[in-house]
Parts: structure tokens; sequence; C-alpha cells
């Protein structure tokens, strides 16, 4: 068993006997945040969140997912590039003149569909391409802001986390 002791802010592993005006811990010490209190109980130590926690709560939640018409979709960096592209060639095509319901507007052998999260396919005309390409945008750039937002704060907010925070 480790034996854990502070003194003067300091909580150190120890072996053998405590050292004078050290105070012995009865349990394991639950994490590295976790200091010693000279009742012998154990106090988390929480550090306020900084702009670059709230950056990578928005670039895990930038990557979670985009929802479009109620499905699930992947939305990592490719995913974003790829979408982004089939936008394109939608917004192409309808230029074009592809009409409404034609899922064959990007190769006349084979109808467009997007693969869902849960490995489903998604049919898609153009015009949907579309719309899915500026929701996925839209979505990113509205949990920007939010992380935005959240930065201004003063101090950020401990549950910088909470959904109540983002889009």
């Amino acid at each position: 068993m480790n034996i854990y002791a502070e003194l003067g802010g300091s909580c150190q592993q120890i072996g053998g006997a405590c050292p004078d005006g050290w105070v012995v811990m009865e349990s394991e010490r639950p994490s590295p945040a976790h200091l010693a209190q000279s009742d012998g109980q154990w106090m988390l130590i929480v550090s306020a969140p900084t702009s670059i926690d709230v950056d990578v709560e928005r670039e895990r939640r930038i990557d979670a997912g985009v929802e479009f018409q109620g499905v699930m979709f992947q939305s990592r960096s490719t995913d974003r590039e790829n979408i982004a592209g089939a936008a394109q060639l939608g917004f192409m095509a309808v230029v074009a003149g592809a009409q409404l319901g034609d899922l064959r507007w990007s190769n006349p052998d084979q109808d467009f569909a997007w693969i869902a999260s849960d490995n489903s396919l998604v049919p898609m005309d153009a015009q949907t391409a579309v719309s899915f390409g500026k929701v996925a945008a839209e979505r990113k750039q509205g949990l920007i802001f939010a992380a935005r937002q959240l930065k201004d704060m003063e101090p950020i907010p401990a549950d910088y986390t909470d959904d109540k925070w983002w889009p």
C-alpha cells in the first residue's frame, strides 16, 4: 500500500514512517488532482477552464457529427471536406438544370446517396446535397461562435462542456 502525506500544500508518496509534521492519508490518492487536507481527507483541486479547454470541446463537438433531416452523419475533417465537395457538385448540377427528385444528377448510372453514421444510405437529389452542405457549414460556424462567446466570459464557466452553452 502506498502512503501519501501532505506538508505545506505539497502531497507526496512516501514509504515507511511519516516525517514530523506530515499527515498520513488513510486511503490511496484518488488522482494527481487531489491534495491532502490536514484532517486526513482528500481535496480535489479543479483548475479554472482555459480557452484551450474550450477549443478542445469545440473541436470535439465539430467532429461529433451533424444531424440533417433527422439523420446523423459523420463530421470529422475529411467528412466535412467531402460534404462541402458534394454540396458544390450539387450546386453546379442545380445551375445546369438538375430537377428536384432526380437522384442521378451526379452519375447517370447510379442514384446519389450519402452514408449516414449508422451506415445506411441516404438518397439525395442535388438540391438536398446543397442543403446538407449548408447545414454542415452552419453547424460548424455555430460551434465556433459559441466557443468564442465562452472564451470571452470572465471567468469561463466551469460547466463549459454543458449542452446549454452550445447550439
